[in-house]
């Protein structure tokens, strides 16, 4: 690979899961593969797991880390072009990014969307920026519209998970939440189970909280969710706030939170979060610390999602 934006930048989804699974089962089998490399870790918004994940990732294949938090560490910077730079911004994407393209030789970067300008936050314009002008080749730490480390992740945890022969039934449902949140990991994980397409895929959500249908494609939607759950082998939680009408929040049911009473529809399905969750708002207390919760699982395979990238990219 060359880059690592999205799903399409990744040859064979399946390839990619198995040898996630092999540096789980071995984390220091390629530990000379990123020797005398360096790979920078961009932030313009806070992170845990991402951050510590790729960092461990990088460490296991022996490459050097370093985290840079844009704006609070150093500059703020400035990425639309021929920009009047006489606000807040100080340092242009086209001074940093070449720059940066010097210090490492991989360049992980994590944005985050305004959720004021649909426009602007689905060009991508950030991360687009650094794949333009640095020079080598760009990680997605989680982008305005995708979350594709995480994605790769939830696969290689339901692959792990499920061993029967046949595809499981996996449901996409929304949850509540006290603010409005991007679509990144409900755009991503949709495009990466619709692209991996070993799944009968269901998404449920209220009315108004349609995603972009270019994640969507085929997946099956409806706005009840009792029905959606029936059977479900595996149940994917997550919150995000309108798509059409962009970043509003219109309904915020409670009834909308997973309960095990929800839970006795499904096939004794995993129930999975990307985290950070509200617990007895997203998630029920009852859910999250019973042995259907599978979250701490996908936290620790972000490890072997990353590294599993990282050491494509090194290989090419």
């Amino acid at each position: 690979m060359k880059k690592f934006l999205s799903v399409h930048d990744v040859p064979n989804i399946s390839s990619l899961i198995s040898q996630a699974l092999t540096y789980k089962a071995d984390p220091q089998k390629d530990r000379s593969l990123g020797s005398g490399k360096r790979i920078g870790l961009l932030f313009l918004n806070p992170s845990m797991r991402t951050r510590l994940s790729t960092q461990i990732a990088a460490q296991n294949l022996g490459m050097e880390a370093i985290v840079f938090n844009v704006g609070q560490d150093g500059w703020a910077l400035e990425f639309e072009e021929e920009a009047i730079m006489s606000g807040s911004t100080v340092e242009h994407v086209k001074e940093a990014a070449p720059i940066l393209g010097k210090y490492f030789d991989i360049l992980g970067v994590r944005t985050f969307p305004s959720l004021k300008n649909k426009e602007e936050d689905y060009h991508e314009l950030y991360i687009n920026q650094f794949v333009k002008y640095s020079g080598i080749p760009i990680v997605s730490l989680e982008s305005a519209t995708v979350h594709p480390l995480q994605s790769l992740t939830d696969l290689i945890t339901i692959t792990e998970t499920f061993k029967e022969k046949r595809k499981p039934k996996i449901v996409l449902t929304w949850a509540p939440h006290v603010k409005a949140l991007p679509q990144c990991v409900a755009n991503s994980f949709a495009e990466w189970i619709n692209a991996w397409g070993n799944a009968e895929f269901v998404i449920t959500h209220p009315e108004d909280y349609e995603l972009d249908k270019r994640f969507t494609q085929q997946a099956t939607i409806t706005t009840h969710q009792d029905e959606a759950l029936k059977d479900a082998d595996f149940v994917y939680v997550k919150n995000w706030s309108t798509y059409t009408d962009y970043g509003r929040v219109y309904c915020n049911d409670p009834k909308w939170m997973l309960t095990h009473k929800k839970l006795e529809l499904t096939n004794h399905a995993k129930v999975m979060h990307c985290l950070p969750v509200r617990r007895n708002i997203e998630l029920s207390d009852e859910v999250l610390d019973s042995k259907n919760s599978l979250v701490t699982q996908q936290a620790v395979n972000r490890v072997w999602a990353a590294q599993t990238v990282l050491s494509e990219i090194l290989k090419r």
